[in-house]
Order: C-alpha cells, then structure tokens, then sequence
C-alpha cells in the first residue's frame, strides 16, 4: 500500500489530483484510515491512475473519463482514442485555416500600404 503522496509520486498525478479523482468516483483509494483519514492506494490502482494520467494528457475531459471508467473491460476506448483523434485534426485544421487567413489579411494589408 501507498500513500497518497507515494502514490502521486509514482503516478506523476497530484495529491489534489487524486483527491478530485476520488471525489468525482474515477480513481478510489484502496483504503482510507478511518482514524486519521489518510489515503492509502495499491498495485492494482497504478495501471489505472497512468490511464488517467494519458487520458489527461489527450486532452479527455472528466466526463470522458468518467465514461472510460465506467467501461471496466476498456472495450470502447480505442474508438474514444479514435474519436479524439479525430477532433483534434479537426481543431489542427480549423487553426491552420485561421493562420491562412491571418497571412491574407497581412498579405493584403501591406498591399494596401503600398
């Protein structure tokens, strides 16, 4: 068992991080000393606390990662991955768009000053 500051130590997630993920049901301590309160996780919470963490990383939002969770056989994040991927193009996409009529409008700005 760890503490919850071993544990973050391990996980690279906060202690705040745990506590909101217990708090919101996506990542529970294993134990919780009824006496002084403290948080204690095991083994079987580490592959779980670095999904969340990767999950983070991609940019899911609690909700999506509530519903990660939810799947305990993990049988639909691959399309959730996919999903995200997809969205993300689409926000890559979007800004080069807005980056090409950025230089536009520079382009026709200095045509003007001329």
């Amino acid at each position: 068992m760890y503490k919850i500051s071993e544990f973050a130590e391990l996980t690279g997630l906060s202690k705040e991080t745990l506590r909101y993920y217990a708090e919101v049901g996506l990542l529970e301590p294993a134990y919780i000393n009824p006496d002084n309160h403290y948080r204690y996780y095991d083994d079987g919470s580490f592959f779980l606390a670095l999904l969340l963490g990767k999950l983070r990383e991609f940019g899911f939002t609690i909700q999506e990662m509530i519903s990660v969770m939810e799947d305990e056989s993990f049988e639909h994040l691959e399309d959730l991955l996919l999903e995200k991927k997809k969205k993300i193009q689409e926000e890559i996409d979007s800004l080069n768009l807005r980056m090409g009529e950025i230089d536009e409008f520079l382009k026709s700005g200095k045509e003007d000053a001329e």
